[in-house]
């Protein structure tokens, strides 16, 4: 979307509303996360957890060979970002991890990504579409 639908014709504008978080998802960014956060004009930290899981030595979130490395990272960066007094983020695939994160201290997830959104709405869509009795169509909640 073009940004002047969303703040206006005036780019300055964005100023307002925009946050300038560090992504930390690295071996370095792990290691210097307490600094990062400390950084001025900083607004948060934001975690990509695939990549911090790679960063602990893991194959995937989830992996069982780094579960607790990975927690532990979770832990320090919700920690450092609420010593900075900045807010903590984390991608989640789906809403119950966002749940989880969110009750684990953090203060913001993201939800899955548009691809997985429009996904999910577009196979809705087509098992509505293609429903054989109003019992079917009528199970994706549309009336």
């Amino acid at each position: 979307m073009r940004s002047s639908l969303r703040i206006g014709p005036v780019p300055a504008a964005a100023n307002d509303t925009t946050i300038v978080p560090a992504m930390i998802e690295t071996p370095d960014g792990l290691a210097n996360v307490e600094a990062i956060a400390a950084t001025r004009g900083l607004d948060g930290l934001y975690v990509g957890p695939s990549d911090l899981c790679i960063a602990v030595g893991g194959a995937y979130p989830g992996d069982p060979a780094v579960q607790e490395a990975f927690d532990a990272a979770l832990v320090r960066v919700a920690a450092a970002a609420e010593a900075a007094g900045i807010a903590a983020g984390i991608h989640t695939p789906h809403g119950d991890v966002a749940r989880q994160r969110l009750a684990a201290g953090y203060t913001f997830a993201t939800v899955a990504g548009d691809l997985n959104h429009l996904e999910a709405a577009a196979r809705d869509h087509l098992q509505r579409a293609t429903a054989t009795d109003d019992a079917d169509a009528t199970a994706g909640g549309a009336a």
